[in-house]
């Protein structure tokens, strides 16, 4: 299993709306590089939802319930997008600057490339967070 973490603006589209949902569209990814992450993403990986901008924090985890396809809202075929299914709600959401202050994510890409919307997390790095968040690992 590999695991992810992807970004979203809560006014764009939270937590909430996609628990509410049951499952979700990932779509909108405009950066190649975080399009290369959904086109590596498989059937059953895990990822952390992030509130973006407002909020910056994991506030829960999903799991990726479709690989990636056609991004339906660009014509051209050129993006891609995954559907998601929320797992698990973060018992205590873990904030970036939460993130920042654990010397042992001092690697992980949210803390050297925090703009990145789509990004790859190590297992250890899986790990630590899901234990900041109250989440069996």
């Amino acid at each position: 299993m590999n695991y992810w973490l992807m970004k979203s603006e809560p006014s764009a589209y939270s937590w909430s709306k996609l628990v509410a949902d049951g499952r979700g569209r990932w779509d909108g990814v405009r950066n190649h590089q975080a399009a290369n992450n959904l086109r590596a993403m498989k059937r059953g990986d895990h990822a952390f939802f992030y509130h973006s901008s407002e909020g910056k924090e994991i506030v829960g985890v999903m799991e990726i319930a479709r690989e990636h396809y056609p991004d339906a809202t660009e014509p051209n075929g050129t993006w891609c997008m995954v559907d998601v299914k929320p797992l698990v709600p973060a018992k205590s959401p873990v904030t970036l600057a939460a993130v920042r202050a654990e010397p042992r994510l001092k690697n992980m890409i949210l803390v050297r490339n925090s703009r990145l919307s789509v990004q790859p997390v190590t297992p250890q790095e899986w790990a630590i967070v899901c234990r900041m968040a109250g989440i069996a690992a």
